[in-house]
């Protein structure tokens, strides 16, 4: 065929892209082909570059021609046409030949249309934040649709069907509306008659199982697992254990969690925030408290001598914030924000006992003759000053507006700019 012996060319590229050494068997191909093809497949969120290459690699090492001939002399010769491995391959062909067409893509030489994926359903799960903290599990039990395992998907007792008489087997109708004078609107939807399969079932052949339907209603009881450190809205996947369907690939079920608000943690990333209150006497003098953590272990937190305690302050401990996700034995930080109590107000005996222990005022003494000067004030407390300032705009707003509608004139202006 050829007048000179091929060039040779890379003879291992087949065998790396299905991860096995150059002395696999055909057993060897077939598992390693099988288990890449089902992760990389494109219905489920695969690559679909990546799985063309496993079954072009695939179609030519499962030929004992075809591999004798890429093994002497590598992929170009392969291209040129010794041993026809230059033809289109069909990916999925290849995977309908190892697990049917069930699961994804027709079979035979042409697959004539592609499964379509069935929806995933989602779920929110509502958790606590103990339940994040320690890892937990819930059962769940949930209703689908199955396929009827009387007719297998048939919803004929002879597994015959006809084409739908009410959309010509196409599964789709459309309908035309009139919007105005030489408008129309086409739309396209599901058949109703059918549900958008194209195929009728005769009454008296219907599945007594399914009556027709070809699926049937289960219950499931999945459990879902709840590792440690897991964070507000991830998901946690059951692959294909959706809604099942004729010539389907089922959908999965993904729950979302949904944490719930603590009482008095919360939580940023992997730290934890908790607030506490202090007396003035604590925050000066010293204090100590039990922090009932969020699993249920009691710590012991104090002061340190002569400390005193700022209002607003933040101090931390480590390795008492939250486990860290698949790697729950490392955890971050637990971050105190002390909030400090003043007293209303104090007698003047009280007022003279503190300034004998606390430090001296700053020196501003004023003469009589500076203080006749000033003129005298009284302040008055202001609980809430976002509240204060929202209610000044509103008020400022207000006359604005009514001093521009008693203007003179202010409405033969108006009159003015319309015309």
């Amino acid at each position: 065929m050829f007048g000179r012996a091929p060039k040779k060319s890379d003879n291992t590229k087949y065998y790396e892209i299905l991860g096995v050494p150059k002395s696999a068997s055909q057993d060897d191909l077939k598992k390693a082909y099988r288990k890449a093809a089902i992760k990389n497949h494109p219905d489920k969120g695969g690559d679909p570059e990546k799985f063309k290459e496993l079954a072009q690699a695939y179609e030519v090492l499962s030929d004992p021609e075809k591999r004798e001939i890429y093994d002497q002399y590598g992929e170009d010769a392969l291209k040129e046409g010794m041993g026809g491995g230059g033809s289109h391959v069909d990916p999925f062909d290849i995977f309908s030949s190892f697990f049917g067409p069930s699961f994804g893509g027709g079979g035979g030489s042409s697959r004539g249309r592609r499964q379509r994926r069935g929806e995933d359903v989602v779920h929110p799960l509502k958790v606590s934040l103990e339940d994040l903290y320690n890892g937990t599990s819930k059962k769940l039990s949930l209703s689908r649709n199955v396929i009827c395992s009387k007719c297998k998907g048939k919803g004929s007792k002879s597994g015959a069907s006809m084409r739908c008489p009410g959309c010509q087997g196409s599964g789709m109708k459309v309908t035309i509306r009139q919007l105005g004078p030489s408008m129309i609107q086409q739309m396209q939807q599901p058949c109703n008659e059918c549900k958008g399969t194209g195929e009728s079932i005769n009454e008296k052949d219907r599945c007594p199982g399914c009556k027709g339907e070809k699926v049937i209603q289960e219950k499931k009881v999945l459990e879902v697992h709840v590792e440690k450190g897991m964070q507000h809205n991830q998901k946690i996947t059951f692959p294909g254990e959706a809604d099942e369907a004729p010539d389907t690939v089922t959908g999965d079920i993904v729950f979302v969690l949904q944490q719930k608000d603590h009482s008095k943690f919360k939580r940023k990333g992997e730290d934890l925030f908790y607030e506490h209150t202090l007396s003035l006497t604590e925050a000066l003098c010293g204090f100590q408290f039990v922090l009932t953590h969020l699993d249920n272990r009691q710590l012991l937190i104090k002061s340190d001598p002569g400390e005193v305690v700022k209002p607003d302050q933040f101090k931390a401990i480590n390795d008492e914030g939250m486990p860290i996700y698949q790697r729950p034995f490392m955890k971050g930080k637990l971050y105190i924000h002390f909030t400090v109590e003043f007293p209303d107000s104090l007698a003047p005996e009280q007022c003279k006992a503190l300034e004998t222990v606390l430090p001296p005022r700053p020196s501003s003494k004023l003469t009589d003759m500076e203080i006749d000067e000033c003129e005298e004030t009284t302040m008055h407390d202001v609980n809430n000053i976002e509240e204060e300032m929202r209610r000044k705009q509103a008020h400022a707003a207000q006359e604005a507006y009514e001093e521009d509608d008693e203007m003179p004139g202010g409405a033969q202006r108006v009159q003015c700019a319309q015309q």
